[in-house]
This record gives structure tokens, sequence and C-alpha cells, in this order.
């Protein structure tokens, strides 16, 4: 598969350019409401705890910086999960097609989610840097992150959308279970919050490692090599997501044809 994906990079280039920009094809500002939509999202919780519950700084930086530095991963992750999951529903006509490499799908997905992403992380450095706390060489550990949180949504990406492909419900299904993982993961709250005895139930979402690692960089000026064990937990988590995903693809896809 991942000779294909190279063989294909081209194609996989400019499918996911396509595909972003079909998003918002015919209307008035096109992909500007790709900025625009989740940079409300900000600032609407911002308004909410920085104005109206008054959230103090936490870890001795602003809360908006303490914010950014979570909520701007998570939004990469959950519009590339949604869109990942129906990947192959989406591109339904092209799946019947022998000849078309139908792996590259949920990567196309993926890949148009991550050009937003790049310009979020831009946003987030440049609101940093007005600041005046510009992240330095530790920008190399957000550049760290980004790979796991591209990997973790990769090998998610091909479960839920072969899922999807006989279980239509699925991308609602996802859309929920997203909607409580924003409150059940550490991003608008401190985990110090928890007692601690019972904080190792949260360290359990992979997502934790790459929230905490973003504000480690950011903030703490913490290194992803400094936390070893959680490094191999979400490496290992990752893997097995890998292993039954890919498993799941290659039994079900010969049945895609079929189905759609």
């Amino acid at each position: 598969m991942i000779r294909e994906v190279w063989n294909y990079r081209h194609l996989l280039m400019n499918m996911s350019k396509s595909d972003f920009k079909n998003r918002y094809s015919g209307s008035y500002f096109g992909v500007i409401w790709a900025i625009i939509q989740p940079l409300m999202t900000i600032l609407i919780f911002w308004f909410v705890f920085q104005v109206g519950f008054r959230a103090q700084p936490i870890s001795n930086v602003p809360f908006i910086l303490w914010l950014c530095a979570a909520i701007i991963p998570w939004n990469f992750f959950t519009d590339a999960i949604i869109n990942a999951t129906g990947a192959f529903t989406n591109y339904s006509f092209v799946v019947k097609k022998l000849v078309f490499k139908i792996a590259l799908l949920p990567l196309v997905k993926v890949l148009a989610s991550f050009f937003l992403n790049i310009a979020f992380n831009l946003l987030l450095i440049l609101i940093y840097s007005l600041y005046g706390d510009f992240p330095g060489i530790h920008l190399l550990s957000i550049i760290y992150f980004n790979i796991c949180l591209t990997a973790l949504i990769t090998v998610l990406a091909y479960f839920l959308s072969t899922l999807n492909v006989f279980f239509r419900d699925t991308t609602q299904i996802v859309g929920i279970f997203l909607q409580f993982g924003i409150w059940l993961t550490p991003i608008m709250w401190q985990e110090s919050v928890i007692p601690e005895s019972f904080r190792w139930i949260v360290k359990l979402n992979p997502i934790y490692y790459i929230i905490n690692g973003y504000r480690d960089a950011l903030i703490n000026r913490v290194w992803f090599f400094e936390h070893p064990l959680q490094t191999l937990y979400f490496w290992g988590v990752t893997a097995v997501i890998g292993i039954i995903s890919f498993f799941f693809y290659k039994r079900m896809k010969s049945h895609f044809a079929d189905v759609l």
C-alpha cells in the first residue's frame, strides 16, 4: 500500500486539492469559509471562557494561547475524521472502476483536511509570536505531533470509511462521538481538576498525547522524547488500530462494488 501511495503520489495530491476546493464550490467566498468556520469556533470558546467566565491565565500564559494550542489540532482531527469516513461512499463512482486504486481515497480526504491544518498551524505560530512567545526550535515538536496526528487519523480513516460502506449511519455516530470527545479530552479544561488517581484514564485517549504535546512544546518548551512511556503507548495504540483497520479494509474491499 505504501508503494502504491508513492507511485500515485501526483494523483493523490491532485485529487486532494480538488476535494478541498469542491467542499466550498458554488459559495461566494469559496475556500475562505474553510478558515472562517473554525476561526469562529475558536473565538466563541474564547469569548465564553475568557470574557464570560473570566478564565485566568493557565500555565502562566493567556487563556487564548492555552486554548489554541489544543483546539487547533482537535479541529484537524474532527474535520479529517468526518470527511474521511465518507471516502468510499463519496467516491463510489470510482470505487466501481477496477483500474482505480481505491486505497488512495481515505488518504485523499485526510490530505485535503491537512491543507487547512497547515494554515491553522501557521496562524497558531502567529498568535504566539504576537504575544511575544515564539516557540523557536520547539517548532520541530509541532511537526512531530502533526505526523502523529496524521498517522492516527489515517489508520482510523481506513476502518471508519470501510465500515461506512456497509453501515451508512457511521458518519452520524462518529459526529456524536466527536461532540463528546471535545469535552472528554482536556481541551477546555485542565486535567488537574481530576483527582490524580484517575488521570490515567484521560491519558488512555491517544488524542491526549497530541494535545498535551502541543501545549508542552508551545508553553512549557518540553520535547516529545521527554515522555518516553507516553510516546511508546501512543505509537503502540496507533499500530494496533492500523493493523485492525487495514485487515478489515483488505477483507471487505472486494464487496465494495456490490454494496455501492
